[in-house]
């Protein structure tokens, strides 16, 4: 079995936490960091200690306030993807990665609109969604037991959690040490199955999670 981990929703006072344990261990993962986060000095200094310790970093919208479905706009994916990304500028991964906000983690019909996948599209990013979804940030102190619950059918997973300071990523280690226990190999690559657009081109079917 094999597992990539994800830490959306930083950089915040615990990415630090997460980067000590990750680099402890040996394991690279990804952050898709909120745009808005990284005009803090802080912030964007965490962003530029995960890159340089050889994380990738992606878009995880500018605001993390609106699913695309949800609105009619057609300037939403500019101010919430390429605003973002702007900011992003050097530390973003190559191949552009974006991650949209999905609200509590469902994928449906609210995630994408049209636009957005037109954009994504056009822009040449590569988007990054998930296999297993463990709701860290609202019961802290009992995801990791649904982690290794969701992925236990899977033969890649790729889990999201978030790096934020809730007092969930204190059971990083635990998860970590569980997977090991497991013989789970913990890779940075994502499963090609959680990748629907690649370099700007759709390579999945993306109708369950779009409004037209």
């Amino acid at each position: 079995m094999k597992l990539t981990l994800s830490f959306d929703n930083g950089p915040t006072e615990a990415t630090a936490e997460v980067l000590d344990v990750l680099s402890e261990r040996g394991i690279k993962s990804s952050f898709f960091v909120i745009g808005d986060r990284l005009v803090g000095e802080d912030e964007r200094a965490l962003a530029e200690r995960a890159a340089r310790e050889g994380h990738w970093i992606g878009n995880h919208t500018m605001s993390h306030s609106v699913q695309f479905g949800d609105s009619d706009d057609p300037d939403l994916p500019d101010r919430e993807i390429g605003a973002a990304q702007q900011l992003l500028g050097p530390l973003a991964h190559p191949g552009k990665l974006f991650r949209p906000y999905a609200g509590g983690g469902v994928l449906s019909r609210r995630v994408f609109s049209t636009p957005a996948i037109d954009y994504l599209c056009r822009h040449r990013y590569t988007c990054v969604l998930w296999s297993a979804i463990p709701h860290d940030w609202d019961e802290p102190d009992r995801w990791v037991r649904r982690c290794l619950d969701q992925i236990s059918n899977q033969q890649w997973s790729l889990v999201v959690i978030h790096d934020l300071p809730t007092g969930a990523m204190k059971h990083l280690p635990e998860l970590l040490d569980r997977l090991d226990t497991l013989g789970v190999e913990v890779v940075q690559e994502f499963p090609h199955t959680c990748m629907p657009i690649r370099d700007g081109v759709l390579t999945g079917d993306l109708t369950a999670f779009t409004t037209n």
